[in-house]
């Protein structure tokens, strides 16, 4: 048996909001929380489901005095699925997302954001019925 993957942790200084976020970026809820640390997910996992088969991961938000200082190494895709690549882009930017250039270039075919603490992802080609992928 292989381990498997069950949480990705991002260090950040206020779990509450960053967890509030993405909450609303991937539709989770909050699965657990104490002082310094928020754990979000699309399902509330038990040892046996882990056991059983690969489940989604869940998100947890752990405070960190440090503050980050360069582009991530690590990043979240999202993909929207019930609207534009467009629209979703406004959403996101509407919940706290900033733009950020992270040397993509102009030719690329996602859009590059970061959370409201900095950490940069991408928002891909629409999933959403009727769509073609494009923006």
């Amino acid at each position: 048996m292989a381990s498997r993957f069950t949480e990705l942790v991002v260090d950040c200084h206020d779990p509450e909001r960053l967890a509030a976020f993405w909450c609303a970026v991937l539709d989770f809820q909050v699965i657990d929380r104490t002082a310094d640390k928020v754990e979000i997910g699309s399902w509330e996992p038990t040892v046996e489901d882990v056991r059983a088969r690969q489940m989604p991961p869940t998100v947890v938000f752990i405070r960190v005095p440090e503050h980050k200082t360069v582009k991530n190494r690590l990043h979240l895709d999202v993909s929207p699925v019930d609207r534009s690549t467009e629209a979703e882009v406004a959403r996101l930017l509407a919940l706290g997302a900033t733009r950020v250039d992270v040397g993509q270039g102009p030719d690329r075919t996602w859009t590059v954001l970061a959370d409201p603490e900095g950490n940069e992802f991408d928002v891909l080609r629409s999933l959403a019925p009727g769509r073609d992928g494009s923006a």
